[in-house]
């Protein structure tokens, strides 16, 4: 059988072939450029990165005899070839997982006695290190520590905890990291060029994404799509194969959640379970278009999202028409769901109600109730039984209906005089008839309330997106300008609240404005501090101005600060320094001092 996997197939044979390790690349590169490296090396992080890759890399650049500029291995030369066929008896790989006990350390540390027969080094790569038992790790502390000059060991491990700190502390630690979902995708749009295949971008960005980070993995969901596929991979084959939900459920589901329509929501989620998926499945998955859907919200975050052009484009599309309110409800909604979802006996039940719970969101954030026959809440007239009416505005269209005796009767013995008929505008009749007769609103009473009827409105999703986009143009519209004349006079208004301290500072600013930045230049740094402890001046300027998104940088610039206080003359200290001053306070003094042939002291 000739067919060999792309794992093996496309495996990297130089340092620029890795994917998604350029940190360890380049590390490893310059430690051989400046003959500096360690005799140790452990190589860290998730299965299917490329951690035995490198190490085998390394091992073949060590002993090969064509080195290249940017220190590749050749390939060609002698070593490269013996180790290229498995025949190198100068680079030893041991599986640590079956070779774990300590006889098969000391058989290893008696083959790291004798120099090797080629080539500089002895390179003995050793993966899955920690399972190696306690004694084994012991008894390799010592010839890890000092080993020959000629001696190298790689040790590789997906799980670094498990090693003890005495073998962490003698190895040079290399921490691979996961491959980004586009690095695995340019990867995989090579094979298919090499192959002669042809693929949809979201067919491999599915691929990649179920591969969580290994390129390993998704080399061989790749063999399975193809082999499954043929010469064309499609994004509806590789959703099939892999049991994955097709995005367009998340997108049709969060129009349902948007309009409130609670039916469609339901028939919706059975069809997914037909499909075979379960209910947590689905709502984490929910729960991931959500969280995608937030990061669209924002222009700086977009980049956090891990999907095709295309697709990202119908998140930041739908991302407009619902409310970051919203978006955060769904959420928890879904979170909560997914924790109690073990403890829950009816699972389906369970998802249904969170799943109704986020198609009532958008109601529950409204103020306004709408109901099914699209009007607001009917303001109903009040009456009481005695004729007094209470003032309120009532509809115009009303019928007069004939009511049971009986009924009036029954219904007169549980109410008082003064009781308060509010649901009903009853207008008594002032003689006793066996039929009075009672006016009520058509609007307000057609039929006995239903289930029916209870249920919110059904938004469009047109005027949905019609009302976006008239939000946004009003923002647009009602953006404010800001210029320096309402800026001054917002200060102002400011400046008049407070005392005399606060107020000279905020008096002395020159105020300056660009854009939605305010700039006021203060004379020094005490100033500065001053208006930094001022919280309420920015809100204050933010509301006034209309401008929530308002921020300040402030300059401080000493020339137009207070005048520089000019110095004290020093002060006399000794008796000859008193006694010049005071000749030149009092030119008498000298006078006197010469009269009696004084002399101060020094």
């Amino acid at each position: 059988m000739s067919f060999v996997v792309s794992a093996r197939k496309y495996r990297p044979n130089r340092f620029e072939d890795v994917v998604g390790q350029e940190h360890v690349a380049l590390t490893l590169k310059n430690a051989l450029r400046n003959d500096k490296l360690a005799h140790a090396f452990l190589f860290c992080g998730p299965r299917g990165v490329g951690k035995t890759t490198c190490a085998r890399i390394l091992a073949k650049v060590l002993n090969c005899t064509n080195v290249s500029a940017d220190f590749e291995p050749c390939n060609t030369c002698e070593s490269c070839s013996a180790f290229n066929e498995n025949a190198s008896f100068n680079i030893i790989e041991l599986d640590a997982a079956s070779n774990n006990s300590v006889e098969h350390i000391r058989q290893l540390i008696e083959q790291v006695r004798f120099q090797p027969q080629q080539g500089k080094y002895k390179v003995f790569i050793i993966d899955e290190v920690h399972m190696l038992s306690s004694q084994a790790f012991n008894a390799f502390l010592k010839t890890l520590e000092e080993p020959p000059p000629y001696a190298i060991f790689i040790l590789a491990t997906t799980e670094k905890h498990k090693i003890i700190p005495t073998i962490l502390s003698r190895c040079q630690i290399f921490d691979f990291k996961r491959i980004q979902v586009q690095s695995m995708v340019s990867h995989l749009q090579m094979i298919c060029e090499r192959e002669g295949l042809q693929a949809d971008p979201e067919a491999l960005h599915i691929i990649a994404q179920k591969a969580d980070g290994a390129l390993r993995d998704a080399l061989s969901i790749f063999d399975r799509i193809a082999s499954a596929a043929g010469k064309e991979i499609k994004y509806e084959d590789v959703i099939q194969n892999l049991n994955v939900l097709d995005h367009d459920y998340f997108f049709k589901f969060t129009d349902k959640l948007l309009t409130g329509d609670l039916p469609g929501l339901l028939l919706l989620f059975e069809e997914v379970l037909r499909n075979g998926f379960e209910p947590d499945l689905f709502i984490t998955n929910l729960a991931e278009h959500f969280r995608n859907l937030l990061v669209c919200k924002d222009q700086e975050t977009i980049s956090l999202l891990e999907v095709s052009p295309k697709l990202k484009e119908r998140y930041f599309n739908q991302s407009h028409l619902a409310s970051t309110a919203f978006l955060l409800s769904a959420l928890n909604t879904a979170n909560e769901c997914d924790i109690n979802f073990k403890m829950a006996k009816n699972k389906r039940l369970h998802a249904e109600l969170a799943i109704l719970k986020m198609g009532s969101i958008n109601n529950l954030l409204s103020n306004v109730p709408v109901f099914a026959n699209g009007g607001q809440v009917p303001i109903m007239e009040k009456k009481t039984l005695d004729g007094n009416d209470v003032k309120q505005e009532v509809t115009k269209s009303s019928q007069t209906i004939t009511q049971n005796p009986q009924d009036s009767v029954d219904a007169g013995q549980n109410l008082s005089h003064n009781d308060e008929v509010e649901n009903l505008p009853v207008e008594p009749s002032k003689k006793e008839e066996p039929q009075p007769e009672i006016s009520i609103d058509t609007k307000a009473v057609e039929e006995k309330p239903t289930l029916v009827s209870a249920v919110p409105k059904l938004l469009n999703l047109d005027a949905l997106t019609a009302e976006v986009e008239a939000e946004m143009q009003t923002t647009v519209a009602k953006d404010p300008k800001l210029d320096q004349e309402s800026l001054t006079k917002a200060w102002a208004t400011y400046v008049a609240s407070k005392d005399n301290h606060v107020r000279s500072v905020l008096e002395s600013a020159e105020l300056g404005i660009e854009g939605k930045v305010v700039k006021p230049v203060v004379g020094s740094n005490l100033a500065r501090n001053t208006l930094l402890q001022e919280m309420d001046l920015m809100e204050h300027l933010r509301q006034e101005l209309h401008c929530p998104d308002l921020t300040w940088e402030i300059e401080v610039d000493e020339s137009k600060g207070p005048a520089a206080k000019a110095e004290k003359p020093p002060k006399p200290l000794t008796s000859k320094e008193k006694f010049v001053k005071m000749m030149e306070v009092n030119p008498h003094v000298k006078d006197a001092l010469d009269r009696f042939e004084l002399k101060p002291d020094e």
